[in-house]
């Protein structure tokens, strides 16, 4: 301080015009960003379902695979069944053949007759030997089948079994609009099985378009049971009738049938 000289204070009015000023810029910066974020949101919603929709239509089609490399083919394909209770229900079989010394792997899930299915393989792998012309002793070839079902039997699973391993053998990959049913005999032929209907009605849940059944079994015959009462004096006596029944298996299926005697049949169903 020098004597003598008076200090003079200056004042700055603004500064508090400027706090202010600072305090809604940033409360403005922080509205635009939560705007821009929610716009963001909005714009992203109809995306957001789209994504959605293409990932449940992606894992759908991911249910049947098919792989093919150098190293071997990886074949996906689904089997109509019948459960405990006698309803159709679907199965998942996979065939991978890789280059290798001709061994036979199985990993199969609550599946009945295993000596049936052991049949069934051995036979599907020598239809599909003669078909392709390719040695399976050359191959390494695993089968598996997750099974809920647990009254599908081998000889159900037969035909689907050689022509799995015959896209398997040859990298090709098989229709997926298409299912079959039927028992495989050593020569190519396809056998008969039971429960035709209710395996349609499965083929029909799992979205396929044309079902294959053995020949001769595109008509099934069902068992209807019913009470039949009868009054004698002051008792009643009640007995239950079983009437077979007629019926056409696409009609009442709802899906396409077609009747197939042979493996090589099948295949200008199954390759396109």
């Amino acid at each position: 301080m020098v004597a003598g000289k008076k200090i003079v204070v200056k004042k700055y009015p603004r500064i508090k015009d400027s706090k202010i000023n600072t305090k809604f810029i940033i409360s403005a910066i922080i509205i635009i960003f939560v705007f821009l974020f929610l716009l963001g949101n909005l714009i992203n919603i109809p995306e957001i379902s789209k994504n959605k929709e293409s990932s449940e239509i992606t894992e759908k089609n991911s249910e049947q695979t098919f792989f093919s490399s150098a190293q071997g083919t990886f074949i996906s394909m689904y089997l109509p069944a019948v459960d405990a209770q006698g309803n159709g229900v679907n199965t998942l079989l996979t065939v991978e053949a890789t280059p290798g010394t001709g061994r036979t792997l199985t990993d199969i899930d609550n599946l009945l007759f295993w000596a049936d299915t052991q049949q069934s393989i051995r036979a599907a792998r020598k239809v599909a030997e003669n078909i392709t012309g390719k040695k399976t002793e050359n191959y390494d070839i695993v089968y598996t089948i997750k099974a809920n079902a647990s009254l599908i039997g081998g000889p159900s699973a037969g035909a689907a079994l050689a022509l799995a391993t015959i896209a398997a053998l040859k990298g090709e990959k098989l229709n997926n609009e298409v299912m079959i049913t039927g028992s495989i005999n050593h020569d190519g032929s396809i056998g008969p099985v039971t429960a035709i209907l209710e395996k349609a009605k499965a083929a029909k849940s799992n979205g396929a378009a044309l079902f294959l059944v053995p020949l001769l079994q595109s008509r099934d015959v069902i068992y209807e049971t019913s009470e039949h009462c009868e009054t004698f004096g002051q008792s009643e006596i009640c007995t239950s009738e079983t009437k077979p029944r007629k019926v056409d298996v696409s009609a009442e299926a709802g899906i396409q049938v077609r009747e197939v005697e042979t493996v090589q049949e099948a295949m200008g169903y199954f390759f396109n």
